[in-house]
């Protein structure tokens, strides 16, 4: 499992697609444009740093009242009466093995459980987070139609550079045709 695999974890592409994105940032949007961005990323980041640790707490409950009702299960069946042999037709009786030992909960399986039910409400809580950090962003950057179109017209410029830094690296550092070509890139570091 990645890093990648936990919305609370990921991290940026990378140091040269991150620089680019940053002339981008800084040199395509307004001020107010960047402000917007900023606000948005933090709702985004608060939505599933919120998620994680609300999924956290709810597989810790639900942990704690599986081992509740394994517990009064194991205590059931304990009180029940049980046979302790079985008798055969021909009259052969085998005694049945005493499984109470076998049943019992164990203070390393109450482990497992809390650290599975608080991974797995980790990875839920977490990717709910980032869906509804999702939403709230795109709402907020939404909310003025000229600040959407001007980030929208920088993201295509930085994507476009992207996909031409992409395209070089594939290549060998040979632009296209073969020839030595100056891209945006080259110019801008």
């Amino acid at each position: 499992m990645s890093s990648h695999s936990l919305a609370a974890l990921r991290k940026s592409a990378g140091d040269e697609f991150a620089n680019l994105a940053d002339h981008h940032f800084h040199s395509d949007l307004r001020a107010e444009d960047r402000d917007r961005l900023r606000t948005a990323a933090q709702r985004l980041s608060t939505h599933a740093m919120i998620g994680s640790i609300a999924g956290v707490g709810l597989g810790l409950l639900l942990a704690s009242r599986a081992r509740g009702a394994r517990r009064r299960m194991f205590t059931a069946f304990r009180t029940a009466e049980k046979p302790t042999h079985v008798t055969y037709e021909g009259g052969r009786t085998e005694p049945l093995p005493d499984l109470i030992t076998a049943l019992r909960p164990s203070p390393l399986g109450d482990l497992f459980a809390l650290f599975f039910f608080s991974a797995g409400g980790l990875f839920l809580g977490g990717e709910t987070g980032l869906l509804t950090g999702s939403y709230a962003a795109h709402r907020t950057i939404a909310s003025d139609p000229e600040c959407l179109k001007r980030i929208e017209t920088a993201f295509r410029a930085f994507r476009a550079d992207v996909l031409r830094k992409e395209a070089d690296m594939m290549d060998g550092g040979e632009g296209r045709g073969g020839k030595e070509e100056k891209g945006v890139l080259e110019r801008i570091f």
